[in-house]
């Protein structure tokens, strides 16, 4: 029996959680037939990041026998026999092409980015031709309990008994497993995450250029508005890089931010110019065309009125403050016009995509709901300069990402990211909760 040696190099959040849940596991396998042999040992996981992580990452696993911390790649990729490239998808084409050469020989090499075009160029230009190829991608964040989780796995580049292997090792995170090209997976990731992103940075920017913090202010406490707030906030949470590489990098993601933003403004001009039967005709053909199937076969609704209550970061009003809801509205019609049906791709979809789904769903299939927003959305003016500044918001986010321009991207982003800071404990608890309520129903 020998051991298997994971390699991880990039020990940011979801590496360093890669780290702890595979060492934790405590497997080791029988390299001649691939079982999986309960026992003590450790199963050898040897992690990096930059070099100047060095002590500081040393000293955060000091004491953990089955995690052994290297100066560089060079170490990890000459004693691993399955390597993991844990870092943004912006930079993988320069870290593989300076630890390739060390890969130890008929190793398995793989990546964790959200966007697999860049990396799988990165692989195929810089390994050596022995090496197998198996990338994986778990479509969730470093907070998120990954059991039940979609967990993508691509085989690009090796043998059946390889891949069995790899998918036996991740096998302890108690994910769903999903097989597919990487072709295949940027197409999604792209249909179920891009778009979604872009409608929450776009909101933190319009709050945030309005000096707001939406839930001091009751019309944006309860119900949908409870999702709105805590999702921005749970993405503004994070880093900047694990939404710039899928937007930037997935050619299929800087089409659907474009037209999301197009969504925004056209529907945006229609409610400006008053123009009540054009929105009502719009708005209602997308949701037909989206929701229609789901309506036909009278599945629940993905939320309901006590679950959207629940979780406030404020006060919830005796009496809601009627919302055009732009950005749902936008939503649904960018997604009809790229012809894309949001539950095809439920098994691959990310928990913000589900809850995401679950309010326009929500706002879509309550006739009398969508009539009022209707109404709202051109003879209310409340929330006008909260929209003007959606629309600018969803239309900078949109050039930012054509352009290709990361630092931009990490300008604005950090900037917003400052702003909300204070609030983010509170809302990443309540996130979790509302994360947790919407998995238990899909």
């Amino acid at each position: 029996m020998e051991e298997i040696v994971i390699g991880i190099i990039g020990m940011g959040l979801m590496g360093k959680m890669y780290a702890r849940r595979l060492s934790d596991a405590g497997w080791r396998y029988d390299m001649s037939d691939s079982r999986r042999i309960p026992g003590p040992g450790h199963i050898g996981v040897h992690a990096c990041d930059v070099r100047d992580k060095f002590e500081t990452l040393k000293e955060e696993f000091f004491g953990s026998e089955r995690v052994i911390i290297f100066e560089d790649g060079y170490g990890v990729s000459r004693s691993s026999d399955y390597i993991i490239y844990s870092v943004e998808a912006e930079t993988i084409e320069k870290v593989v092409a300076e630890y390739a050469r060390a890969t130890k020989k008929h190793a398995i090499v793989g990546g964790q980015t959200s966007c697999k075009a860049p990396e799988m160029a990165a692989f195929e230009r810089h390994l050596p031709s022995d090496v197998e190829i198996i990338s994986c991608h778990s479509l969730h964040g470093p907070h998120v309990d990954p059991k039940g989780q979609p967990l993508v796995l691509i085989k690009h580049r090796a043998s059946q008994k390889s891949f069995d292997l790899v998918t036996r090792i991740l096998s302890c995170f108690g994910s769903e497993q999903v097989h597919l090209s990487a072709q295949v997976h940027d197409r999604i990731t792209a249909d179920t995450q891009a778009v979604t992103h872009a409608a929450f940075l776009s909101m933190g920017t319009a709050w945030c250029a309005n000096n707001q913090f939406p839930w001091e202010h009751s019309r944006y406490v309860g119900g949908i508005e409870n999702v709105k707030c805590n999702i921005t906030l749970r993405i503004y949470s994070n880093k900047w890089h694990v939404y710039a590489g899928l937007a930037i990098l997935n050619p299929s993601a800087k089409q659907q931010i474009k037209q999301y933003a197009e969504s925004v403004t056209d529907l945006f001009k229609l409610m400006l110019g008053g123009h009540k039967a054009e929105l009502e005709k719009r708005i209602k053909t997308a949701g037909e065309a989206v929701f229609n199937a789901a309506r036909r076969r009278e599945e629940p609704l993905l939320l309901s009125d006590e679950v959207l209550d629940r979780f406030s970061l404020g006060k919830v009003p005796k009496e809601r403050t009627p919302n055009n809801h732009l950005s749902l509205l936008a939503m649904v019609d960018c997604w009809w016009k790229l012809d894309i049906i949001p539950y095809d791709h439920m098994i691959c979809s990310t928990p913000l995509f589900r809850l995401w789904l679950g309010v326009t769903e929500y706002l879509f299939r309550k006739p009398a709901l969508l009539d009022e927003i209707i109404n709202v959305a051109v003879e209310d003016n409340t929330f006008r300069s909260d929209d003007l500044e959606f629309t600018f918001a969803a239309r900078g986010w949109s050039d930012c990402v054509s352009f290709g321009d990361f630092s931009s991207y990490r300008d604005r982003f950090e900037k917003i990211q400052s702003y909300f800071a204070p609030r983010f404990p509170e809302a990443t608890r309540i996130g979790n909760e509302m994360i947790k309520v919407i998995l238990e129903k899909t």
